[in-house]
This record gives structure tokens, C-alpha cells and sequence, in this order.
């Protein structure tokens, strides 16, 4: 069966990319909105007897999400056998528990979705906070991309000397493969939430590292609060101005401005969003888990 990808507008480079690095072939997918704001969605050439995999990185997913599902429907209407679903970035993995007494769980209802439509997903270090896989709420096959590798060659390649540092103890699972991975040590911050944008951050004594440049990590960098306190606190104890590497930069708001004006001497992140900051390049460890979905109807990965 032909493997053939189509991609979502917003996705473009990543999908050419892994295109690329899987030989496959390609098929147009155009989304536009009606001036009403309905979505139009349109495949430019054939997809019968195809395997099809869609790109579409889903930050900001209330605006793509139902265009995503009418993309999905569409193309097995159209003759694709399997369709599956490589989602760089997976949304709506924050709220996996009721905090609050009447809250939607909306993790468990946006995996019923995208498992009734697609026959597979792929996706790089979806945020497994309370959870050990996604096959917990996602009923068919998944395949999760560690980044630790690319960030550890990146901090390698860019980086003298480097102390990685977890801002929060959320992050310790990425410091300590990717210090691993680049032969660093690492430390962990403590953080307390007040808010959406208010926390606190306590840093352990990091005199002895003064030698080496801190990089402070983060799987998703968002507001940037977090990140930006993290900053300052290496900053307080004697340190260089750190580097920030996250895995996802979704940069909400002034998130960049902010890491800039805390003292971050350098900003990267992959490629999973589109962003000026994207130096990492993951579609090669990406590729390989799509391919083995891809090839493969009845197992479960994840």
C-alpha cells in the first residue's frame, strides 16, 4: 500500500520534510473558511487504495480540529484505506483529571475524537503529566517521539559547556535524558502555580556550576512564565545568561518578549510549531514511527 501524506496549511515545512525523509508520495490538501467561518477542506489528487497520513500540529486546536476530522472522513470517502493522524504537537493533554467540581476532562474527550476518525497517531512528547502512556485514553495505535535525542545533539553541537537545568520537577524526565544524551550534568528547580501566568520558582545552590553555561529546559513553553522565572533565578546565584531550549515553543502572547527581557542569551526549540526560533529538527525520528504505523494494522504502540 502507497504511504501518501497530505498537510495541513499550518504544518507545511514539517510535512514537506517528513515527506522527504519517508519518499513518499504527496497529496494537495487545501483548507480555507468560508466567510461565515466554516471550514472548506479539498484534496488536489487521487488517494484511492492509499495509505494516507495527515499532518497537522495542534497547538491552537479549537481551530483546527473539525476541519482535521472533516480531512479525515474525506479521504477515506475518496478510497483511502488507513489514515492516520501525525500530530508534531498533540493538544488538549493539560486537563487529564477533574480539579475542579464540574470540569470537562477534556484530554479523555478530544482522544474519543481523533480515535473515532483516525486509524493511527503519531506525535512528539505529548505532556504525560498523570498518565503513563496514551493508550490510556487514545483507542487506537500511538507512537510517541522522544526529542531528548535531537535537543542532546543540538546542546552538544551549540552549547560550551552546559548545565541543563529543569525548571520545575514536570521537567526532570526531559533534563535527565537529555544531560545523558550530552554528557552534562543537570539540576531541578521547584515551582508553585498561583495562576495561568503566575508562579514561583526556588533554585537549588548553583554555585559550583558557575563555570558552565546553564541551558534551561522545558517540554512546552507557552506563556513563558515559567521558563523566564527560571532564568532569572540562574541568573541570581552568578550564572551566564542562560539558553532556553523547549521541546514545543508555543509562545503565547509575549512568551519570546518575555524569556528576552528575563536575560536568555538564546532561544530554541524544534520544529513540532512553526516558529522563528525553530533550530531542532525532529522529523527523522518522526519519520521512522510513522513509517511502522504506517506499515503496520493491527499493532498498538505507545
Amino acid at each position: 500500500m502507497e504511504l501518501t501524506v497530505g498537510t495541513f496549511p499550518n504544518s507545511a515545512a514539517f510535512g514537506d520534510r517528513l515527506r522527504s525523509e519517508l519518499h513518499a508520495g504527496a497529496v494537495g490538501l487545501h483548507w480555507r473558511r468560508f466567510p461565515d467561518g466554516e471550514s472548506h477542506v479539498q484534496y488536489v489528487g487521487s488517494l484511492e487504495g492509499c495509505s494516507l497520513a495527515i499532518v497537522c500540529t495542534l497547538n491552537d486546536p479549537d481551530s483546527k480540529t473539525l476541519a482535521l476530522l472533516f480531512a479525515a472522513r474525506t479521504a477515506k470517502e475518496l478510497g483511502a484505506m488507513r489514515v492516520g493522524l501525525v500530530a508534531p504537537y498533540l493538544g488538549y493533554m493539560r486537563q487529564d483529571r477533574r480539579f475542579q467540581s464540574g470540569e470537562a476532562v477534556t484530554s479523555v474527550h478530544f482522544a474519543a475524537l481523533l480515535s473515532e476518525a483516525f486509524d493511527w497517531l503519531v506525535t512528539v512528547d505529548p505532556h504525560l503529566h498523570r498518565r503513563s502512556s496514551l493508550a490510556e485514553i487514545y483507542s487506537i495505535p500511538t507512537a510517541v517521539v522522544s526529542a531528548a535525542p535531537a535537543l542532546a545533539t543540538w546542546i552538544a553541537k551549540n552549547v560550551s559547556r552546559p548545565l541543563v537545568v529543569g525548571p520545575d520537577s514536570e521537567s526532570e524526565q526531559w533534563a535527565a535524558d537529555v544531560a545523558a544524551g550530552c554528557g552534562a550534568p543537570y539540576v531541578v528547580m521547584s515551582k508553585r502555580r498561583f495562576g495561568d501566568k503566575e508562579v514561583e520558582i526556588h533554585a537549588p545552590d548553583l554555585a559550583r556550576w558557575r563555570d558552565r553555561t546553564p541551558v534551561i529546559l522545558d517540554d512546552i513553553v507557552s506563556s513563558a512564565r515559567t521558563m523566564a522565572l527560571a532564568v532569572r533565578r540562574t541568573i541570581e546565584q552568578g550564572l551566564s545568561g542562560p539558553v532556553c531550549v523547549g521541546v514545543h515553543g508555543v509562545f503565547s502572547g509575549d512568551a519570546a518578549e518575555a524569556l528576552a527581557s528575563a536575560g536568555a542569551t538564546t532561544i530554541a526549540t524544534t520544529n513540532t510549531i512553526e516558529h522563528a526560533s525553530n533550530a531542532i529538527d525532529v522529523t527523522p525520528l518522526v519519520a521512522q514511527k510513522v513509517w511502522e504505523l504506517a506499515a503496520a494494522k493491527d499493532r498498538r504502540a505507545g
